[in-house]
């Protein structure tokens, strides 16, 4: 079983830093963490949930959506099994409630999601 737990959000201005965390618990992901890819994803007010970063299960690859390319950075410890989300120079349009992530290599959609954390980037 895997648990996620997201923490970090908050209230910042535009251009400001924030650092997003996401741990992960379980029996499954604490033995077997190299074998899940893990991602963020973002819900803004009245729009779809989307695509924002991955780390793959050999954490040497990412990916990230176009709109944060360039300001954010995820990353993972294999010690602890956290996840980061650094986001910089952030904008009002990346207001949204984050969402950690989990899938097992191999499969194709994400089985385990965690709660969702709050971030406001306010103009």
């Amino acid at each position: 079983q895997v648990q996620l737990v997201e923490s970090g959000g908050g209230l910042v201005q535009a251009g400001d830093s924030l650092r997003i965390s996401c741990a992960a618990t379980g029996r499954t992901i604490r033995n077997y963490s190299s074998l899940f890819t893990m991602a963020w994803f973002r819900q803004a007010p009245g729009k779809e949930r989307e695509f924002v970063a991955a780390i793959y299960a050999n954490a040497q690859s990412t990916h990230y959506a176009d709109s944060v390319k360039g300001r954010f950075t995820i990353s993972r410890d294999f010690r602890t099994n956290t996840v980061y989300l650094q986001m910089n120079n952030l904008k009002p349009e990346d207001t949204a409630v984050y969402y950690c992530a989990a899938k097992q290599r191999g499969e194709t959609e994400y089985a385990y999601w965690g709660q969702g954390t709050q971030a406001t980037v306010s103009s």
